[in-house]
């Protein structure tokens, strides 16, 4: 497949791994770009610049393809300029952004050879990360897991409003997770898809819980909410006894310092890595209602590509070309 996307970032399949907080680390990184996408590890939930070196690294000892470090730069400030300054240092193929404002990145970052990827969720935001300088934009439909845009436009209308606003290209992103997803992002006028909630069920995700796999392969599309809308950072996860309570909170008018002990860090890391349902969390769109088993990362690249390809022909035998 050759898209601008494709070219740019110097990979064979236009399909990005998003950057999961806590999960995106080296074997999952290295399997994504080794499959022919742009693998990515998380900068900020690293927590230092010696652990991100140490992760960059490990991902040159796996992969000798593109690779990507995500910066959500709005959840550490404290910490993403080193953080940035090691990445820089160690020359990574491409960057992404999501969360805050991208500019201090992409400033720092103008005269590297570094690819830049910011993720969007509605016209303005994309026509500013384009001014900005950013290379690839990722928008985001409401349905993706994760952190999401305050105005709930939907994939299938985002994207190619996206499109038409930008003169760069851009990744399809929320609610994708095989090859009808991949198709319908082309459909759609993006050049590619940013896929997250997808690559956690995989063999390669190893910090993932079994929990939380087994929750996302037998999830339905309905057993999602939608978290922290009341502080103006609506984020989607699994649902949850926990998660209600935090909605219940929500509704009776809580603020976000009585909230921030559950919806923090730790809580998510009690449940994406111990499985604890009662005292944690996990992060995931609506497509764990499409998402039934857990491949290697090869073999989901397979299975997308080759359903893209029987969609393509069957959409032209239908249109009769």
């Amino acid at each position: 497949m050759k898209t601008r996307v494709t070219e740019i970032l110097g990979i064979k399949y236009p399909i990005v791994q998003g950057g999961l907080a806590y999960l995106a680390y080296a074997d999952l990184c290295a399997a994504v770009s080794n499959a022919g996408g742009l693998g990515q590890i998380t900068a900020a939930t690293l927590g230092s610049k010696e652990k991100l070196r140490d992760e960059i690294r490990k991902v040159r000892t796996l992969t000798d393809r593109p690779f990507g470090v995500n910066f959500a730069i709005s959840k550490h400030q404290n910490a993403y300029e080193e953080l940035l300054e090691t990445a820089i240092e160690e020359k990574v193929p491409a960057i992404s952004i999501t969360g805050g404002n991208p500019a201090p990145v992409l400033k720092r970052v103008k005269n590297e050879d570094i690819r830049t990827l910011v993720l969007v969720s509605g016209v303005r935001q994309a026509q500013k990360a384009e001014e900005l300088g950013a290379d690839i934009l990722m928008a985001v439909g409401q349905e993706g897991g994760g952190h999401l845009g305050r105005e709930d436009i939907g994939t299938i209308v985002l994207v190619p409003r996206v499109v038409e606003s930008v003169s760069i290209p851009v990744l399809a992103s929320g609610g994708i997770g095989d090859g009808r997803g991949l198709l319908a992002g082309l459909s759609l006028g993006a050049e590619g898809i940013e896929m997250g909630t997808r690559f956690i069920a995989t063999k390669e995700c190893v910090h993932a819980s079994e929990v939380y796999k087994q929750a996302i392969i037998h999830g339905k599309e309905t057993d999602t909410v939608v978290i922290k809308r009341s502080l103006g950072a609506p984020a989607r996860t699994i649902k949850s006894p926990f998660t209600e309570k935090i909605l219940q909170k929500e509704e009776s008018g809580a603020t976000y310092e009585n909230l921030k002990e559950m919806i923090s860090g730790e809580a998510n890391c009690k449940y994406i890595y111990d499985g604890e349902q009662e005292s944690g969390f996990g992060w995931a769109g609506q497509v764990i209602g499409l998402i039934d088993h857990v491949p290697s990362v090869a073999q989901l690249f397979e299975e997308v590509i080759e359903t893209a390809v029987s969609g393509q022909k069957r959409l032209a035998r239908i249109l009769g070309e």
